[in-house]
């Protein structure tokens, strides 16, 4: 067993974060130290978040660990993914296929089934080495869009960029891998300066032929149409509120917002998907559960559950019978949080090759 320790400095002049972490074992002993800057994007909060994920990534290192799939079917299960033969990270999910980026190695990444435990490994872009995601290298959105009925897939790596020697200019720089010819290509677009939190990043949607993000301060959704290489803002909910957490998902095809108060969860449904016309479509009390709401976190949905997972367990509600029910238990010691390590998945045959 690893333990991690993190911390967070914060220039509020310069705008930077300095991040620290440590891991000892079971006997205290320290095993691995580090420490980086990066962007200040809001508050201590953010940049401490920041701070865990990196750390984790460093115990990651050490430690080899699988992954924990929320299954609508299957319910939770963990999967090992040794077969990539790398230390790495999945950063996007879509219709049973995982993105994963390689932890040792900043810039590469493989798509893979864990079910089939095919892999691929994306070949290199041709940008050049100057040419720099801001402000840590590496890009802020990856997403993955996995389209069943044309049988073919595509990886989005996107973010501000900056030449070497030069200040970031605004310019938002979009790379898109695709499965069918095996190529990536790059278009690029000016886009004001929009932060997303580890929790935005991780919660990519793809619905409508289309990748959705919801921004740190959830004011609207940052979408990319694959089919044009076109970004666009989708507005929210009207009544979703400030003081409530917002968490962006897909239920049943379509784009989905579940927003978190300290009393009620209630879902939204994007309707009319170019008229930004959303319906509420169930509210539930979070009374029974009232003492886990403050670290709640929802990871995917249908129509009949919701599937939320909390620092050590995983939930599911049942929006027919207004049941909570525990499906999963973190069975060792960890302290750290399944919101890392949890994902939305649907099993599939569909080969990434």
């Amino acid at each position: 067993m690893l333990k991690l320790k993190v911390d967070a400095a914060i220039d509020s002049g310069k705008q930077m974060a300095g991040l620290g972490a440590i891991i000892r074992d079971s006997n205290g002993n320290c095993v691995a130290a580090a420490v980086k800057t990066s962007h200040f994007w809001r508050d201590v909060c953010h940049a401490e978040a920041e701070a865990t994920d990196w750390g984790l990534q460093i115990s990651d290192l050490i430690e080899s660990k699988g992954v924990i799939c929320v299954d609508n079917w299957r319910g939770v299960t963990e999967i090992s993914l040794d077969f990539l033969h790398d230390r790495v990270k999945v950063r996007a999910s879509c219709n049973g296929l995982l993105c994963c980026s390689s932890i040792p190695e900043m810039g590469v990444y493989y798509v893979c089934n864990p079910m089939t435990r095919e892999w691929k490994l994306l070949p290199k872009s041709r940008e050049r080495p100057v040419t720099r995601f801001y402000p840590d290298g590496e890009a802020t959105l990856v997403g993955l869009a996995c389209d069943l009925a044309k049988n073919k897939y595509n990886v989005v790596l996107a973010g501000y960029h900056r030449a070497f020697g030069h200040r970031p200019d605004g310019t938002f720089k979009c790379l898109v891998f695709d499965s069918e010819s095996n190529r990536w290509r790059k278009f690029v677009s000016v886009q004001d300066y929009y932060q997303f939190s580890i929790m935005n990043r991780n919660q990519v949607v793809f619905v409508n032929g289309a990748l959705h993000w919801l921004t740190d301060s959830c004011s609207f959704i940052l979408a990319l149409d694959l089919e044009g290489d076109v970004w666009r803002k989708i507005s929210l909910p009207d009544k979703v509120g400030s003081e409530s957490r917002s968490y962006l998902l897909e239920c049943d095809g379509c784009l989905s917002v579940i927003e978190i108060s300290d009393e009620w969860m209630e879902t939204w449904v994007l309707k009319d998907y170019y008229r930004d016309e959303w319906h509420s479509v169930d509210k539930v009390s979070l009374r029974c559960i009232k003492g886990m709401v403050p670290s709640i976190f929802p990871i995917s949905q249908t129509r009949e559950y919701v599937f939320l997972a909390t620092h050590k367990q995983v939930l599911v509600y049942h929006r027919n019978g207004r049941l909570w029910k525990e499906m999963y238990s973190v069975k060792y010691g960890s302290t750290l949080p399944l919101w890392f390590s949890a994902h939305a998945f649907r099993s599939t045959i569909l080969s990434c090759n």
